[in-house]
């Protein structure tokens, strides 16, 4: 039997590759960073044959024992900011460290298949293509331009470190680059994306900024990583996952609808009090760089490969929805 390491194995998107893993019999080690991360993930699979070992992006120690006897490294861990840091090497230094670090380990450990969870941020800021046009696959992000933030700038970053490694090391290495993700949560440590669900109906917007962002459920994320592993059209590509860009405003629209008790109002913030409110809010801050941009990105190539049709956009937000309504 194949078996793969999914590092940061409790992560929103990593819970469900873990059980499409095993619901397609996969052997299955996860890596968790602490005893709690590694009960819960325990107890939403308490019959399954589940590993589990403890590593660090930012610490050597159990990558040789992490990867051993493993056929596939899939590589999901990877800070994510509640918002804009003081220091952009919080979030970089550990995204392309512990990108590092992991496909070297798995170069010692003789492993040749590598899937990694990259971003659609690591796309869409290409200063070489007009800001409203689509990207695609072949666009950039260059983490120098203005605009381009902390995280966006560790997913670049991280990612381009991967590919450098893998033609260093000859690793047959895939990357999935989802939007922002949506759809059902497995339990309550679930995605910024949701949390942002949450926000939207809890009436903490009293405006929307104008940006899209591309979405893409997370069962659909799931399957495009399991479904690269034996897929040989996959390797040496990258994947963008949206199954299409949404603006903030059109989503709260969607929730709007389907909530109508929650009595969300749907306005549209002025570009100048985005940019006044992000020099003082870190979560604004985030948001300016994306002002005056198109974040779409073709998600096309995808469908194709893995021969499947993506969740529409407005029901993987709904399902968010109904998630956190619930819990």
């Amino acid at each position: 039997m194949t078996k793969v390491l999914v590092t940061g194995a409790s992560g929103f998107i990593a819970k469900h590759i873990v059980r499409q893993l095993l619901e397609e019999g996969y052997q299955v080690r996860g890596s968790v960073r602490s005893d709690k991360r590694q009960s819960e993930l325990a107890a939403l699979f308490p019959d399954a044959d589940l590993e589990f070992v403890k590593l660090d992006l930012t610490s050597d120690e159990g990558w040789d024992v992490a990867l051993d006897g493993v056929d596939v490294l899939m590589h999901t861990a990877s800070p994510f900011p509640g918002g804009e840091p003081d220091d952009p090497m919080e979030l970089i230094g550990p995204a392309v460290e512990g990108t590092k670090r992991a496909l070297n380990a798995a170069h010692a450990a003789g492993v040749r298949r590598v899937i990694l969870t990259s971003s659609c941020v690591a796309i869409y800021k290409d200063p070489a293509k007009p800001p409203m046009e689509q990207s695609t696959e072949e666009n950039w992000t260059d983490p120098d331009a203005p605009g381009v933030g902390a995280y966006e700038a560790s997913k670049t970053l991280a990612e381009r470190a991967a590919w450098e490694l893998a033609d260093q090391h000859g690793l047959r290495l895939t990357t999935i680059n989802p939007g922002a993700v949506y759809g059902p949560a497995m339990d309550p440590n679930y995605g910024t994306s949701l949390q942002l669900v949450e926000q939207i109906l809890d009436g903490e917007f009293p405006a929307y900024p104008n940006i899209n962002l591309p979405a893409v459920d997370v069962r659909d994320v799931a399957h495009m990583h399991v479904a690269a592993i034996d897929n040989d059209a996959a390797v040496g590509e990258r994947f963008a996952a949206n199954s299409g860009a949404i603006y903030l405003l059109d989503a709260a629209a969607v929730l709007a609808k389907a909530y109508p008790d929650k009595k969300l109002k749907l306005r549209k913030a002025p570009d100048f009090m985005i940019k006044v409110a992000g020099r003082f809010d870190k979560r604004m801050a985030q948001v300016v760089g994306g002002l005056g941009r198109n974040a779409d990105v073709d998600g096309s190539k995808a469908e194709k490969v893995f021969d499947f049709t993506y969740i529409p956009t407005e029901e993987a937000l709904l399902a968010s929805a109904a998630y956190v309504t619930a819990n």
